[in-house]
């Protein structure tokens, strides 16, 4: 089966940072969905548009009904790296989808760091609770953090102090590849209480204090690790148990 839906990541420099050949696949579309800041920086064409305002269920049933004609999506960096995409393969089959995907924002956020990406924890809380950083905190860790809003920098930093690791550097990266790219500085003890702008990524340096709370990924934790009445399962035998 050949490929019926075209999804195209951009970046925040829109299509100023496509070739001209995906362009063309835009200009010519008969039918453009995307988020409302990603249609905005399309020019209007003669394409019929449609956004995620009512969900991404009924925006997959639209475009269900709309089979044959030219269809693009648009998306935020690399559709398949907590983006679009797995939605659209999951609804319509692989078959039916031809992704071009551009640099995602942990790409870009490992370039402006200087990080090697194999080496840091890439993870999201754009739309998830902000505790899952909790499992990857660690001294020497480095995180990169897609974030839900402007007020994630600040909640993160507060979350670092209360678990210890106050003195970890936060770099947040703003609106990267864009006309209004920023990047901000600070330790998590020390970080300011503005908002930042709501499309930012964020990264950290752990640094663990003397009083840093962390464990890790293996079987077997502590009693400590674990809210409990005294009526809990011994070490050794929930390690035994989980490895079995």
């Amino acid at each position: 089966m050949n490929p019926w839906i075209t999804v195209v990541g951009l970046t925040d420099r829109g299509l100023d940072g496509l070739p001209a050949a995906t362009r063309s696949l835009i200009d010519g579309a008969d039918i453009l969905v995307g988020g409302r800041r990603h249609l905005a920086m399309v020019a209007t064409t003669g394409a019929r548009q449609f956004d995620w305002s009512d969900g991404l269920d009924p925006a997959c049933e639209a475009i269900a009904g709309e089979r044959g004609k030219d269809i693009v999506v648009l998306a935020s960096g690399d559709p398949l790296n907590y983006g679009i995409g797995a939605k659209l393969v999951n609804r319509f089959g692989a078959c039916a989808v031809h992704f071009i995907p551009a640099a995602s924002a942990f790409s870009l956020a490992a370039a402006r760091m200087g990080w090697s990406l194999p080496d840091v924890h890439c993870l999201t809380v754009h739309g998830r609770p902000l505790e899952i950083v909790h499992l990857h905190l660690a001294p020497g860790a480095r995180l990169l953090v897609l974030s839900w809003h402007g007020k994630t920098p600040k909640a993160l930093a507060e979350l670092l102090v209360g678990k210890g690791f106050g003195e970890s550097q936060i770099t947040v990266l703003e609106h990267m590849e864009g006309s209004r790219e920023n990047r901000t500085e600070g330790t998590a003890s020390q970080w300011p209480a503005r908002d930042s702008t709501p499309l930012n990524t964020i990264a950290v340096d752990c640094v663990a204090g003397p009083d840093a709370v962390y464990w890790p990924r293996v079987p077997g934790l502590p009693e400590a690790a674990y809210q409990h009445d005294g009526k809990i399962t011994k070490r050794e035998v929930r390690a035994a148990t989980l490895a079995a």
